[in-house]
């Protein structure tokens, strides 16, 4: 085939070039279909407008870039003798029909993430693409499969029409190209490539104090791979940091009238006696109880879902008739964005540290948890769960920190050097059941009866709930509440209380429910995304001590003291006058002066230190901020740094993370 001129030449590179410029459009698109969605929230000034979609635009660069890059090499090494011959075509159109399939995908996979999330691809959606069953079956059960993968069919025949209509397949076999036009139009995408694996990470696109206009700015595939290679964060290399000794001394000062501190100054161990304390509760005795105890850690359970806290609709009868006769916490805010941190929090008692939960991490067995006081109290912890508890590494993490195991799972065995024991929900005890596991009925039934054989074989039981119902595909059984199976969230949330509500009243006529307490708290809130980086509103959660008035003579109250998921357990062993040793963040609210009442909030980067209306943000670029939250309209206002907070938040994450790094966390019996 002869050389014509430069322009015929270059035609070759026309489906590559056509194919970064679908890119391109596609990711316009989908960039502009979110902005329209957090207009309410976003900044929508004409230079944060243009400067949002030019710093996009600058990130899909760098992501089609990689997609190009298998292509340009083929290009590069394809002798011209084999330009348009039926091995060219073949690779070419399979090469194609991948890519698109791949880039069409992550699009539809990012919309539906940023309607859960409102956010770009995280850590979240690499910890789905390990999970890949629970993930699929929920894919499945949430969505026409059929008309998705016609659609998306549908969509790659669209794309070969059009490129076929504009010649542009013609055009690519028809003509030939020079050495060194390869060698350039290689190397540029090669430098483009190599510039955004080195230079370029996906924080810059982090330019406003906007968090929404942040997360426009990314894209979604970058965010992905950024996600992959950094979902584990070490405090001392990306955050602000003081003297570790310091730190120490300015966290033991905050707790120095909690307990009696050892003698190693980098440790928060202490001893508590509670037995002596004063409880800031009149009827309360001063005896040690050990009653039954129950914790049910709620799926998404958002605090403005209850009338209680404002709620329109009446989904949450139940729970809002429990916290109205509960020891409630009005004023409590889940320390993370998802389920592994609320149980990090619940039973570990310690700050979000960077990164990955430590349910998640490897080092995450032998740890001195709840569970270890529980057992050296007389009782046998248990974990239920009514999926399967491989998933997010739960088994491992609650196996291996001395629970017993009650799940659905039938793909993962504990370790047997783990000395603890598993139980399987069988099919005869399960009347429904979804991606995620059993409905809340069936693994509410369950409790019954593996509390009926504890309480007769004289047990002390404490058992650590999971819920699941209240989670998307959101199905539950039919004919159970006036909401249909599958339409929503609202159904979800008022399927979950209608399980409570059963659950209560069945347990009520139970022999051990006189000496039992049940505490209710969310893991966390159905969605954290907001306008800030930290959006404090949507970390409030409702959690609740219920039967402590017939247990322990303690009376039904409302606690508005500021605090978080940290202090549940130390707040009960408190109330049941239990003296331990302590290796945790969490304390008792109630011997908390009003100077005392903190939050700690965060997300797998961002760490947060709530103290009234002041709200410190540390941020993975050792940044520490400090802002003006009003709680009414949930705005952060900027202000001027407040070193002693500062210094309070800094010591707190920085010694969780030195403890975690240390073993300081270790069984402390050990």
């Amino acid at each position: 085939m002869p050389y014509l001129n430069s322009t015929v030449i270059k035609r070759r590179y026309h489906l590559l070039t056509a194919f970064i410029i679908t890119f391109l459009l596609i990711s316009f698109v989908i960039r502009l279909v979110f902005f329209i969605i957090v207009l309410h929230g976003a900044d929508i000034a004409l230079l944060a407008i243009l400067k949002t979609f030019i710093v996009g635009a600058f990130f899909d660069i760098g992501v089609v870039s990689f997609f190009s890059l298998p292509y340009a090499i083929y290009l590069a090494i394809c002798p011209n003798k084999y330009v348009g011959s039926r091995v060219d075509k073949t690779l070419t159109y399979i090469g194609l029909f991948f890519a698109l399939l791949i880039i069409l995908f992550s699009f539809l996979a990012e919309i539906e993430f940023w309607l859960e999330f409102e956010r770009r691809f995280n850590f979240i959606a690499v910890d789905y693409l390990i999970y890949t069953y629970e993930v699929v079956k929920n894919i499945n059960e949430s969505y026409p499969l059929p008309a998705l993968f016609g659609g998306m069919s549908l969509i790659l025949a669209v794309f070969y029409f059009l490129y076929y209509k504009l010649n542009i397949f013609k055009n690519t076999f028809n003509n030939t190209i020079t050495h060194k036009e390869k060698l350039v139009k290689l190397g540029g995408i090669l430098v483009v490539v190599f510039f955004f694996s080195f230079f370029i990470r996906n924080e810059q696109a982090e330019w406003s104090t906007n968090r929404d206009n942040n997360e426009l700015s990314k894209a979604g595939i970058y965010s992905f791979f950024s996600a992959f290679r950094n979902n584990e964060l070490k405090y001392t290399d990306f955050y602000k940091i003081r003297d570790i000794t310091e730190n120490f001394k300015t966290v033991r000062a905050e707790y120095k009238d909690d307990g009696v501190f050892t003698s190693d100054s980098k440790s928060i161990r202490r001893s508590i006696n509670n037995i002596n304390g004063d409880q800031n509760v009149t009827t309360h005795q001063q005896e040690i109880i050990y009653p039954n105890i129950i914790c049910f850690c709620v799926e998404s359970l958002s605090g403005s879902f209850l009338k209680t806290f404002g709620a329109k609709d009446d989904n949450a009868h139940t729970l809002d008739s429990l916290a109205n006769n509960s020891f409630f916490f009005t004023n409590l805010y889940a320390n993370g964005t998802r389920t592994v941190r609320a149980m990090e929090a619940l039973t570990l008692s310690v700050p979000p540290t960077p990164g990955r939960s430590i349910v998640k991490r490897q080092n995450n067995q032998g740890l001195y948890t709840i569970g270890q006081i529980f057992k050296e109290k007389g009782y046998t912890p248990t974990f239920f769960y009514g999926g399967d508890g491989y998933f997010d590494n739960m088994n491992t993490y609650f196996g291996g920190n001395g629970f017993n195991i009650v799940d659905r799972g039938k793909r993962y065995l504990i370790d047997k050097k783990i000395s603890t024991k598993r139980t399987i929900i069988s099919d005869d005890e399960t009347t429904f059941e979804n991606a995620w596991g059993i409905c809340d009925e069936d693994l509410f039934n369950k409790i019954l009866k593996e509390t009926d054989i504890a309480y007769d074989s004289n047990q002390r039981i404490f058992d650590f709930v999971m819920t699941t119902s209240n989670h998307r595909p959101y199905t539950y059984p039919d004919n159970t509440i006036d909401i249909p199976s599958g339409t929503g969230r609202e159904g979800g949330i008022k399927y979950t209380d209608y399980a409570f509500r059963k659950f209560f009243q069945e347990a009520s006529k139970k022999p051990w429910y006189k000496n039992t307490i049940f505490v209710i708290v969310a893991d966390h809130c159905a969605s954290s995304a907001g306008r800030w980086t930290l959006d404090i509103k949507n970390y409030h959660i409702p959690a609740m001590i219920i039967n402590l008035e017939a247990v322990a003579n303690i009376p039904n109250q409302k606690i508005d003291k500021l605090c978080s998921q940290v202090d549940i357990f130390p707040t009960l062993f408190g109330l049941l006058n239990w003296s331990y040793t302590s290796n945790f963040y969490g304390r008792d609210v109630m011997k908390m002066q009003s100077s005392d009442e903190r939050a700690f909030v965060g997300n797998y980067r961002k760490l947060g230190l709530v103290k009234k209306d002041t709200v410190i943000v540390l941020t993975d670029h050792q940044e520490a901020n400090t802002y003006l939250w009003h709680s009414s309209t949930n705005e952060l206002n900027k202000m001027p740094d407040n070193i002693t907070l500062e210094n309070q938040a800094i010591s707190a994450y920085q010694t969780a993370s030195y403890l975690y790094h240390n073993n300081g966390f270790k069984n402390l019996q050990k």
